[in-house]
């Protein structure tokens, strides 16, 4: 088969049948001494006549600059094309690139190897077949189980519980499952400002220790047959431990002193306890008897709850957590269920302000940890003794 000239060769020999015209011989004789048919020599000479060797190196150039623009335009107008027909956003994930990279292949029908390109993702990822944890499924169901069971807590309480289960797992892989199978995060509380004085220092008395402030209020909730409960919530600022919940249809100043003289008895009296202006807490008996016990009221600026800032916080949760949730067909009902979500609050439910654990958690003891030496003990027993902090009933 006869190679195909160059374009450098054919214009040499356009320019030699112009010299051997110019010499008088013909057209057709100086076409047969070239080599070609006079079809081709007209070809040639209409592609290339008048050019000259270093213009036709120059043309050649200009055509390869210009397919390789085509060839670049090209693939901008495919890469804009796959940028178009992914998702909106970043694409964080390796999962959701994959998605994504699968969606654009079976739209615009382009090869993997370029998609991949135009979104990032490497081609290695994008074949790896995805494998869960072996253990996936098991906190996959305890994490619903928890969820159902305390429908009011978020992903890092839920977290934290599963963690006291025997779980090792940490707050984003939490997330993960919990955005997964979408649940819902509870709303949160609306900030509220705080009373500040003129030096900038904060009205609210700040507890340094256990014991140093108590701060208590009232809740008001009903039976199903619509009569009204109270409650008078006592808590501890430092511990955030409730100390007590006293359920009853009334509640006055003298309910409040019995409920404090209990609670002083059982855990000492308290440098101040704060509360609101209701006349419950305002009643000079009231103040009278916490004066001559030895403590102090703190009592806060008339139309400030956000300064009793621990015990609202605390009749929120048990709003949202319990009464909200709960029908109390009598009053004893509502005294045990009460309770015993105390007594859940106080030992079992994480805290985020105090590093996701519970105030007064519950603690096992050996039963002979208190024997003096291993000679006269017996053998260990089976079992552990819990023993709970105690508990006003």
């Amino acid at each position: 088969m006869a190679r195909r000239p160059k374009p450098e060769e054919i214009v040499a020999k356009l320019r030699q049948v112009d010299v051997l015209v110019s010499q008088g011989r013909t057209v057709a004789d100086a076409v047969r001494s070239i080599g070609v048919t006079e079809v081709t020599y007209y070809r040639w000479r209409k592609e290339f006549g008048g050019l000259k060797v270093d213009q036709v190196k120059r043309l050649k150039d200009l055509e390869t600059e210009n397919q390789r623009l085509r060839k670049a335009v090209a693939d901008l107008t495919l890469d804009k094309l796959i940028l178009a027909e992914a998702v909106p956003g970043k694409l964080l994930s390796p999962a959701r690139r994959r998605a994504c990279v699968e969606h654009v292949m079976a739209v615009t029908k382009l090869s993997e190897r370029m998609v991949c390109r135009v979104l990032g993702q490497h081609r290695s990822t994008q074949r790896q077949v995805p494998r869960g944890r072996d253990d996936e499924e098991q906190l996959t169901a305890d994490l619903i189980e928890l969820a159902r069971q305390y429908g009011r807590y978020g992903y890092r309480k839920i977290a934290a519980l599963l963690r006291d289960a025997g779980w090792v797992v940490n707050d984003k892989r939490v997330e993960r499952i919990w955005r997964r199978e979408g649940l819902k995060v509870p709303a949160k509380q609306p900030k509220r400002g705080r009373l500040w004085l003129n030096e900038g220092s904060c009205v609210r008395l700040r507890p340094e220790h256990p014991n140093h402030v108590w701060s208590y209020d009232f809740v008001e909730d009903r039976t199903h047959d619509g009569r009204k409960i109270r409650m008078l919530n006592v808590i501890d600022e430092f511990t955030h431990e409730c100390l007590s919940i006293r359920v009853a249809r009334r509640l006055n100043s003298t309910d409040v002193i019995d409920v404090l003289s209990d609670l002083f008895v059982l855990r000492g009296v308290p440098g101040h306890v704060r509360s609101d202006n209701g006349p419950e807490f305002i009643a000079k008996a009231v103040q009278d008897w916490i004066t001559a016990v030895g403590a102090k009221t703190a009592y806060i600026a008339p139309g400030s709850p956000w300064e009793n800032g621990y015990v609202e916080s605390f009749n929120a949760r048990l709003r949202d957590e319990l009464l909200d949730g709960e029908i109390f067909y009598s009053l004893r009902e509502a005294q045990i269920v009460i309770e015993s979500w105390r007594r859940h609050y106080n030992t079992i439910r994480p805290h985020g302000s105090i590093g996701y654990k519970p105030p007064a958690p519950e603690v096992f003891v050996p039963a002979f940890a208190a024997w003096p030496t291993a000679l006269t003990r017996p053998a260990p027993p089976a079992k552990l003794t819990l023993v709970q902090r105690p508990t006003l009933n």
